[in-house]
């Protein structure tokens, strides 16, 4: 090695001893050894060799991490399901469970669940409430159990509407239905009625084969958000209440169910619009990932089609309201070392210019609001594919108009949401094929049905 090279190096390492004594003057989490401190994480943002987090990560340890002697690790990346039963077997000490990692990706339903809650950091011990106050309201509320915030927000997702551009025009062409008119859900359904009447006329030849328009994933989110949003509980503890409001809510939803303009079928509400069998869909906004413009229909033809991307409708006179997706991060307690450490990368991850880039780079909503106000709009300057446009365009106005629904934390919620979910299409499938076999397609035969299945679903609870 050349003079003028050792010269450089011992350079470079006095340079960075001297930064880093300053930085542990400042206030570094180094360990009493002076090792780094070491703290795990498991998340669900993307795979374990292809993750937008783990790149932030690695970002992190290579600059504060080195500075401020903390390295972030990931030590799994699953999906929320999986998450969920290894915290409640780890923090049980189940027999051949993994040790409980420093941070976890979480839903309160998984704090609710833990044994002890008490292991958990309280966020409002390590933020100020001027830090607090920088993130979106509601996702922070989402966060809290028991007057606790222990969920931090890093990411949002919510519903949105998606529609398949381009069948959607020719239906536009046909009707004189406008995408606008597709903003309330008394619009939507009556859109569902006209495009089964339409696309049957289409074969006058077969009966009775007229297609859905509208694909929904989350119909007790439909109606839990819709009742919330016309001023009336959705709950009578954790019973349903059967209001007339709820009746109102069931009247343009069950009549495009049961003419057959709203698809009740299994599965993801992304698989009828990939096969052409809806025009429309109502789901996660994170769901965009499995959205691709190409349309393979039963007959094996395809088409690249356009989307478009709103915020989901809502009721007439109603509160703007939808339902707010996505966990938080939890901090297990543990040494004063590793929770600074912890609570460094959070504050990180979450300040708005990075908060927004992870955003993006995930198909999330960021949760400070000054990502919103300065730096998504050149976000989305920077997106090459056009669904992520419409995706954020999307979002920046739900964020904007709307309030965010916070589901109930509640032991039976989840029990309450399978049961309505299969309920709801069990008795409007019913009803669906009663109103095809009767032959009698009058508007009076198509109210009995409509009254009949709101009477059986309601005897289910």
């Amino acid at each position: 090695m050349g003079v003028v090279r050792m010269r450089r190096m011992v350079g470079i390492i006095l340079s960075l001893a001297l930064a880093c004594g300053l930085l542990l003057d400042a206030g570094c989490v180094r360990s009493p050894s002076n090792q780094p401190t070491t703290i795990t994480i498991w998340h669900v943002y993307g795979g374990q060799t292809d993750s937008p987090l783990n790149d932030l990560i690695d970002v992190f340890n290579n600059t504060v991490g080195v500075e401020e002697g903390i390295r972030v690790e990931v030590a799994m990346v699953s999906d929320n399901k999986n998450i969920h039963n290894g915290i409640i077997a780890a923090a049980a000490g189940e027999p051949g469970s993994p040790k409980l990692p420093d941070m976890f990706v979480s839903y309160p339903k998984t704090v609710l669940a833990l044994p002890d809650q008490s292991i958990l950091v309280d966020y409002r011990d390590y933020f100020t409430e001027d830090e607090l106050a920088a993130f979106v309201p509601a996702f922070l509320e989402d966060g809290e159990v028991d007057g606790h915030l222990v969920c931090l927000p890093v990411a949002k997702s919510t519903e949105l509407l998606f529609v398949n551009k381009t069948d959607f025009d020719r239906f536009s062409a046909a009707t004189g239905v406008t995408l606008d008119s597709l903003r309330t859900w008394e619009g939507l359904f009556d859109a569902c009625c006209v495009y089964e009447e339409w696309t049957d006329s289409l074969t006058p030849d077969i009966e009775s084969d007229g297609k859905a328009f509208l694909a929904h994933d989350y119909h007790f989110d439909y109606f839990q958000v819709g009742i919330e949003s016309l001023g009336t509980s959705f709950f009578d503890g954790d019973d349903i209440s059967f209001s007339s409001t709820f009746a109102r809510v069931w009247q343009p939803y069950a009549r495009a169910a049961i003419s057959g303009g709203l698809w009740l079928g299994g599965g993801y509400a992304t698989d009828p619009l990939r096969t052409g069998e809806a025009v429309a869909s109502v789901g996660s906004s994170a769901s965009v990932l499995y959205y691709t413009n190409e349309v393979i229909r039963a007959d094996n033809t395809s088409e690249i089609v356009e989307f478009d991307i709103m915020p989901v409708p809502t009721f007439a006179g109603g509160e703007k309201m939808v339902m707010q997706r996505g966990a938080g991060i939890c901090t297990v307690k543990s040494t004063p070392e590793k929770e600074q450490a912890a609570i460094r990368f959070l504050k990180w991850l979450t300040d708005p210019e990075r908060n927004s880039q992870f955003a993006v780079s995930t198909g999330y909503m960021p949760v400070v609001q000054e990502a919103y106000d300065s730096y998504l709009p050149q976000c989305i300057e920077k997106l090459t594919d056009q669904r992520y446009v419409e995706l954020y365009r999307a979002y920046i106005e739900t964020q904007r108009d709307y309030l965010f629904y916070k589901a109930p934390q509640t032991d039976s919620y989840l029990q309450l949401e399978d049961a309505f979910e299969s309920n709801v299409r069990k008795h409007l499938s019913a009803a669906r094929n009663s109103f095809i076999e009767s032959g009698d397609e009058s508007g009076a035969a198509l109210d009995r049905l409509i009254a009949d299945s709101y009477e059986q679903f309601k005897k289910g609870f």
